[in-house]
């Protein structure tokens, strides 16, 4: 029986852990430009809104894609700066940057 209850009080906490990952996305109208450019940098890979209900994942490289999948380049807006060269987006092998 301890086990049991050991068991859903895990289960419980990993999914409270997950919830508030998820909803962690930085908005990048909250920051600069340079200091959204540092955070992709700094990860590598990242969640970040850009708008009250809109978020993607933004890469520094092509190396955080996956296969058959590279980095284009993306533009968001920041507190400073309307269209910020924030990094890549992960988009299939030939379709450029289009979505």
């Amino acid at each position: 029986m301890d086990r049991m209850k050991l068991a859903c009080a895990a289960i419980a906490l990993i999914g409270i852990r997950s919830d508030a990952v998820a909803q962690s996305h930085p908005p990048t109208t909250g920051m600069t430009c340079a200091e959204a450019r540092s955070l992709v940098v700094a990860h590598g890979a990242v969640v970040l809104s850009t708008g009250p209900t809109t978020y993607e994942r933004y890469v520094s490289y092509s190396g955080y894609c996956g296969l058959g999948e590279l980095a284009g380049p993306v533009w968001v807006p920041t507190q400073d700066t309307r269209q910020c060269p924030i990094g890549g987006r992960c988009v299939p092998v030939g379709r450029g940057d289009r979505s």
